[in-house]
């Protein structure tokens, strides 16, 4: 495989095409292409690549959280949220990622508004619980998102475990946590 992204790709072409003005990046990895794209240009540049007649990227199979701390190489941003779209009738894969930076310590206890991207769930619904699954486990918000609540964990809890600064024996939540059996539930 080539390290060099394939820029033939058609869909690379389409994007390139369709918006001129913008900088994007290109990556290829063992066959899969990936754009990255800013956070503010989620909802444009994923509503092309769904709505182009060419491209037709009707399904969303995933979203997910990527945490880059201590990443060997030197990242645009900490965290990413990735989606990956296939387009059933050309039987393609491409992914799409987005970049952010923290602006306010990663510990949990914040909000940071640099770590809000745009929800996708207007184009595809079924990104409503993996969204939320996104938050939860790594603190992203979703703009927009109809009901972004934790998915996974209760609504009080302090952190975002999947954050890699996070302890791996837990800050102490075993030893608080009430035990559920058969007989209270």
């Amino acid at each position: 495989m080539s390290s060099k992204p394939n820029l033939d790709h058609a869909t690379f072409a389409a994007i390139k095409g369709r918006f001129p003005e913008k900088r994007f990046r290109a990556t290829e990895f063992r066959g899969d292409s990936t754009l990255i794209i800013e956070p503010a240009d989620v909802l444009t540049v994923m509503s092309f690549l769904r709505d182009d007649e060419r491209l037709r990227y009707s399904f969303l199979s995933d979203v997910a959280g990527v945490d880059y701390l201590n990443y060997p190489a030197k990242m645009p941003g900490r965290f990413a949220v990735v989606y990956m779209l296939e387009s059933q009738s050309r039987d393609d894969r491409f992914f799409v990622k987005v970049f952010l930076e923290p602006t306010l310590p990663t510990d949990g206890t914040i909000e940071d508004p640099a770590l809000w991207v745009d929800s996708v769930t207007g184009l595809w619904p079924g990104a409503e619980w993996m969204e939320r699954e996104v938050f939860d486990m790594f603190g992203i918000r979703f703009r927009n998102h109809p009901d972004l609540r934790r998915i996974l964990l209760w609504e009080a809890y302090p952190a975002h475990p999947l954050r890699k600064d996070y302890p791996l024996r837990g800050r102490g939540e075993r030893e608080t946590y009430r035990v559920v059996d058969r007989t209270t539930a």
